[in-house]
């Protein structure tokens, strides 16, 4: 495991591709800045009015996209040319092949949900917000993490089954329209885009977290694409012609 997780890491090394977590969350974060600037009157909220808004815009169109870029390319030098040779007649197991993205998965997703919250703060002092943070905050982090982990579960698989760069992106950028409609229609718990939603409170943050279903959703949309893509990895002869 430890073996193809180093090999793993030498990709990231050489490609900039860790940039998108620090520079793409800049675009929601001053889409919602400058929307609770102008509505200041009616979002009274202070930090909850802002967080409501910074995650509206991206829980829905950008982190998915920027999760849906990233486990595109993770799977892009494997498609690449005749590399799906070298990696399934290499002395390791897929299941630590696909463990080694999904380890990268979890770190991405940490990075983008704290450079998420460090703008936030950032932008609520330069808002002069001077109420104190709200305590809820840990709890926005780490299941919001949890909600992004969902969706790398399931964009690694499209990405692994889909040779094409841009069509599992388009699935995340769908994914996550799709994901705002039903939480706003009560069943976001059965659609792992919602859970990245809910997770974050999205556009509500005084929302009460199911807390238990939520946790179960996440692990049975992590085990169950997580499960797809090994079988398919066992299954199948991964050709790029």
């Amino acid at each position: 495991m430890l073996k193809t997780l180093r090999a793993e890491l030498i990709k990231y090394r050489r490609n900039p591709i860790w940039l998108i977590f620090l520079i793409l969350p800049v675009f929601p974060a001053l889409l919602g800045t400058f929307n609770y600037l102008g509505n200041i009157a009616v979002l009274d909220q202070e930090w909850f009015s802002l967080w409501s808004q910074h995650t509206i815009f991206a829980s829905t169109f950008f982190l998915p996209a920027q999760l849906g870029v990233f486990c595109s390319w993770q799977w892009r030098l494997e498609h690449t040319d005749h590399n799906w040779n070298a990696v399934m007649s290499a002395p390791v197991s897929v299941s630590n092949i696909y463990l080694s993205k999904f380890f990268c998965d979890i770190a991405a997703s940490l990075l983008s949900q704290f450079s998420i919250l460090v703008l936030f703060i950032i932008s609520g002092k330069l808002a002069s917000i001077s109420s104190p943070l709200p305590p809820d905050i840990f709890s926005w982090f780490v299941f919001g993490s949890l909600g992004s982990l969902c969706v790398c579960a399931v964009q690694l698989f499209f990405s692994l089954i889909i040779r094409s760069f841009a069509i599992p992106v388009a699935i995340a950028l769908l994914g996550g329209i799709a994901g705002l409609l039903m939480t706003s229609q009560g069943v976001g718990l059965l659609c792992p885009y919602s859970l990245l939603c809910l997770g974050m409170r999205a556009n509500n943050p005084l929302r009460e977290l199911p807390t238990i279903p939520f946790l179960l959703s996440c692990l049975g949309f992590i085990t169950l694409f997580s499960f797809l893509s090994v079988r398919y990895l066992k299954k199948h002869d991964v050709t790029t012609a």
